[in-house]
Formats: structure tokens, sequence, C-alpha cells
């Protein structure tokens, strides 16, 4: 980056500080349930509105910088706006005004306890992953990235019966550990290169140790995001904390955890270690394969599950390694397809999660057998529904589309065909445990089941936002918020190329 071309501003931290500093104003409200969701939607609004204001220097190749705090000589607590955090932080804020408003539906349909609680965690949630985004160097991801392992804890077990209990318990006992695994990796980086701010194309070298020493870097490195990317063998909490209100799935699944893991691969692969010294090691291909084979059996694992909400969190385990994948195999057009999978799946995603919670709020049915014709009665949800399959399907049309195409044709790029043969019999897998819902949903009757009509505009209006956004998108990738032009933008960063 040119030094002409990065400036001061205080912007990025006062759309890091905007949701934390709604906190005390929600837990003040807590007997005025109107007047703590206002403080949440407005929170949600001025932290977007900040996000977007940076939108265009952003376009003109411009960081703004700023530095929280000195800890010692060339360490420092400091947030950078470049062009890939750019994009977790606009998805993540754009996002939160949609699932704050469906979470007022929510949490009014089921009648939840602890309302309180619950939004003051979501506030805490969105400022640590904006935190996450922004960060301008391994510590201060590290300090973000465990903030958010905390504040998302009481959202997992909100419900508090034993299984939520449970589920929290075991998010902790893999995110903790994992937590520990990037601190050693980050001061071992710190002792080895003193510098550790993110440079695009990495700033470690062959020169700086071994290659043992690297790649048991690297190793540690992976293990600490790896688990909230849900790389297989570390998925299993993701599944599990479906036990949390369908609001936190969503948050969990396309807003922030689990876009948050994948967005530290990518920092790690793209901003630490890079492609030329990854190849030099010799692990990209350990990192690809992982993704291949937690995609495909991912897939398969989905097509066994009843409870819905199940059956979508296998569905993300294998998209997220989607993205995984595209950063393996450092080429622009896959690192391309990375990032727009970032951005996609989250609109597709998080619209099958509000979906699933409308359908609960309203008929309180979480299996897919109990649902058939359930599409006649709430049409405008399961017509959302249909988008989001047939999206994370690979259908044309849909922006889901877009991201695949892309990583298929960066798996041409690499010369690994067989991981082009991978991604298409995952998007058949996909069309498999996808489309039954549909089919069960709209073309099989049960007279046994009462009217249920669509459940509250406050739950209706933002999943049919998101699906109207995954179908614009799919044939405007670069309407409104440019998201192609940022996707090649950041890969070409990454990839010392022209976008």
């Amino acid at each position: 980056m040119d030094p002409a071309q990065t400036f001061e501003s205080t912007r990025p931290l006062w759309a890091v500080l905007v949701s934390l500093l709604a906190i005390p104003l929600i837990v003040a409200s807590d007997r005025r349930p109107n007047l703590r969701e206002t403080w949440t939607l407005l929170a949600a609004f001025i932290k977007f509105a900040l996000v977007a204001s940076m939108l265009p220097w952003v376009l003109q190749g411009r960081e703004a910088v700023c530095s929280i705090w000195q800890i010692s000589p060339g360490i420092q607590l400091a947030l950078r706006v470049d062009t890939m955090g750019y994009i977790f932080a606009l998805v993540a804020s754009s996002l939160w005004v949609l699932t704050s408003l469906y979470s007022i539906g929510y949490v009014r349909g089921t009648n939840e306890h602890k309302q309180t609680r619950y939004f003051a965690s979501f506030a805490m949630c969105l400022s640590a992953t904006i935190g996450i985004a922004f960060a301008a160097n391994l510590l201060t991801f590290v300090i973000f990235f465990e903030i958010l392992t905390l504040a998302t804890y009481p959202l997992v077990m909100h419900k508090e019966t034993p299984v939520a209990m449970a589920a929290g318990h075991k998010y902790l006992s893999y995110t903790l550990p994992a937590g520990l695994c990037l601190v050693l990796a980050t001061a071992w980086c710190v002792s080895t290169v003193g510098n550790v701010d993110f440079i695009p194309g990495g700033f470690l070298t062959s020169g700086v140790a071994s290659a043992a020493t690297l790649r048991w870097m690297f190793l540690l490195f992976i293990l600490g995001v790896g688990v909230k990317a849900g790389i297989m063998p570390l998925h299993s909490w993701l599944p599990a904390a479906m036990a949390a209100p369908t609001p936190v799935s969503a948050l969990l699944h396309a807003v922030a955890v689990v876009k948050a893991g994948v967005f530290g691969v990518l920092r790690v692969t793209g901003f630490v270690f890079g492609p030329d010294l990854l190849r030099e090691i010799g692990l990209w291909t350990v990192l690809a394969w992982a993704a291949g084979i937690t995609f495909t059996v991912a897939s398969l694992l989905a097509m066994r599950q009843d409870n819905l909400k199940r059956r979508l969190a296998y569905s993300t385990v294998g998209h997220l390694s989607y993205i995984v994948l595209g950063a393996a195999l450092f080429t622009m057009t896959s690192w391309t397809g990375s990032l727009l999978h970032l951005m996609f799946h989250a609109t597709m995603k998080i619209t099958l999660f509000f979906c699933a919670g409308a359908i609960y709020v309203r008929t309180h049915k979480e299996n897919i057998s109990d649902m058939h014709g359930i599409g006649r009665q709430m049409p405008f949800t399961m017509a959302a529904f249909a988008v989001g399959s047939l999206g994370l399907a690979g259908v044309p049309g849909i922006n889901g589309f877009i991201s695949k195409w892309h990583l298929a044709q960066g798996s041409l790029q690499a010369d690994q065909g067989v991981f082009l043969g991978l991604l298409l019999l995952s998007g058949l897998l996909n069309a498999a445990y996808f489309f039954p819902i549909v089919y069960v949903a709209f073309f099989r009757t049960n007279k046994e089941y009462p009217a249920y009509g669509e459940a509250s505009p406050l739950m209706v209006v933002p999943l049919s936002v998101t699906a109207i956004m995954s179908l614009v998108l799919g044939v405007a990738p670069n309407l409104g918020a440019h998201a192609w032009d940022l996707a090649r933008a950041a890969a070409a960063a990454v990839m010392g190329g022209s976008p």
C-alpha cells in the first residue's frame, strides 16, 4: 500500500464502539422493552451507516488507520480498513440490522426469557466482529477474536435447558483451547519477526525460520481459527449449538462467529504466510484436502438430518470449507470466489435460518418430516427458503452460483481438477438435501395440520429482504456495494496482481 493512500481516521474505531456503547443503555432499559429494542436498532443502523460510509475510500484503494494503544515499541492495538476487512465488516453490519429486526419478532413470538441479556450479548458480538474485520495486526485480531468467543457463550446457552447448557459447554470446550493455540501462534510470530502487521501476500518468509518451524506455526494458526471455521474434525460444536434460539443460529452461521473463523483462515493464509511461502513449505495441499473432505462429508451428514436447523448447520460446515478451499488454491479466481462466497453465503444462509425460526415461532415444528404442506400456509417464508436452497445448490440466477463458478474456475487455474470434481459432487449433494425440504413444503399435504399463516412481519420482512438480496446479487453482483469489485481487489492484493 502506497503510504499516500493511508490516512488516519477514527471512523473504524467508532464502528467498533457503537454497539459496545449501546450495551449499558440496553441493560438500563430492562423493564422497558420498546426502549431496549430501540437502542438495539439504533446501534445497528449507526454501525451500518459508519461502515457504509467507508465504501468510497475502499473503492479508491485508500486505507483508514486508527491506533488505539501502544503496548510496546513496534506492537500496538490498531485498526486498519483494508479491502478484505471491509468486505467482512459490510456483511456483518448490514445483516445485523435485519437480524435485530428479526430478533425482536422472534423473542416476542416465543416469549423468550432474559431478553435484555440476549440483546446485550448480541451487541457485544457485533463490536467484536467489526474489531476482527478491521484488526490491523495479529495481536488486535486475537483480542477481538477471543472477545467474540466469550460474548457468544451466553447466546448459545440462552435457553438454559440441559441441552442448551451442554451445547454451551461444548462450544467453550472447542473454542477456548483453539484460542490458546491462536495466542501461542501469535506469540511465536512476535518472537520470530517482531512486527505482526497484516501485509497482503504475507509477512513471514522462509528466511525467518526453518521449514519445520513454519509448518508447526501454521498448524497452530489453523487450529486456532479452524474451530470457528468448522473444518473437520473441529466442527462438532456447531451442530450442537443449534440448541440456541434461531436468531443466534443466524448470528453463528451468517453474520459473525463462523464467518470470523473463515475470515481468520483468509488472514492467516493471505496476510501472514502468503501464497509463496505456503507453496514452498508444501502446506497448501493439506489445507485444500482438509477443505475438500470437509464439504463432501458435511454434505453427506446433512442428508441424514431430519431436524431442520441441524441440516442447515451441516450445510454451513460444508460451505465454509468452500471458502477455505479457494484460499488454499491461491489463484486470483479462487480467492475472488472465496471472498464472494463469504458475502453471498451470508445472505442465503441467513435467509434459511430466518425461515426456520419463522416456522418454529408459528408452528413449533422443527423436523422436516413434520413440514408437509407448510409452503401453502406460509408461502412467503417458504418461497424465500426455496431461493436460499437453490442458491446454495449453485443454481444460476442466484448469487451462490457466481461464487461457486469462480471457485470452480479457480480449481482449473490451479490445475486441480480433483477439487473441481469435489465441488460438482458437493453441489449435487446440496440439491439432494435441500430440494426435498422444498418439495414436501409445497407438494405434500397433511389435512390434520391446522391453518397457521405467516409469522410476524418483523420476521417475514427480513427473510424476504435477504432472499431478494440473493436474487439481485445473482444477476447484478456489482450492484450497490460493488461486491465483485471488492472481492477482485482483495484477491489481487494477496496474489500481487491487478484487479
